[in-house]
């Protein structure tokens, strides 16, 4: 099987390029509008866009490696990507939510990864918390970014489809012996 044909995953790489593009976007965005390490600009009551620089993984894991990380970080988030380019060129076509699925986690990842290889850190800049009557944040869930979001919405994706064709295959074989019971009779 071709690498790139009509009935693989290949045209879902055009999903990765979108994640990228508006991931990288709107940290150009971020960077040129939100002064660094601020509140930012509060756009509900409990979400603002903030300006912040994330020098680990995820909740900050690894940022205090002094630098090492970055290459460590980079590392996965390269292996990664090509398994999962290569997962999704070995996809049909029309499995077309396990195609999504990689695709969201490959524009993701490789959105996080220019960052990480072009500053050092990843630029996160969407903050939910809580806060108190004076206006104290009391609670802030870690700042993330597009690409997060597409990592995650990717694995949960995954992570769903995994449960429903587990369901469906219990629901099949159901199938098959209550047909086979009957024949049997």
């Amino acid at each position: 099987m071709a690498l790139i044909s009509r009935q693989n995953g290949a045209v879902y790489l055009l999903l990765s390029a979108l994640v990228i593009i508006l991931d990288q976007l709107t940290k150009y965005w971020c960077v040129a509008n939100i002064p660094y390490n601020t509140r930012g600009i509060e756009v509900l009551p409990f979400f603002n866009l903030v300006h912040v620089y994330n020098y680990g993984a995820a909740f900050s894991m690894f940022a205090s490696w002094d630098g090492i990380q970055r290459y460590f970080l980079a590392a996965i988030a390269i292996v990664m990507a090509v398994i999962f380019i290569v997962v999704l060129l070995k996809t049909r076509r029309k499995a077309k939510w396990h195609c999504v699925s990689y695709a969201l986690f490959i524009g993701g990842a490789i959105g996080n990864l220019i960052d990480r290889v072009v500053h050092g850190y990843v630029i996160d800049f969407l903050l939910f918390y809580l806060q108190d009557e004076s206006g104290r944040i009391t609670w802030a869930y870690p700042a993330f970014n597009v690409a997060d979001i597409a990592v995650c919405g990717g694995a949960a994706l995954l992570v769903l489809l995994a449960f429903v064709h587990k369901d469906h295959k219990k629901q099949t074989a159901a199938q098959g012996d209550a047909a086979s019971s009957g024949r049997d009779k």
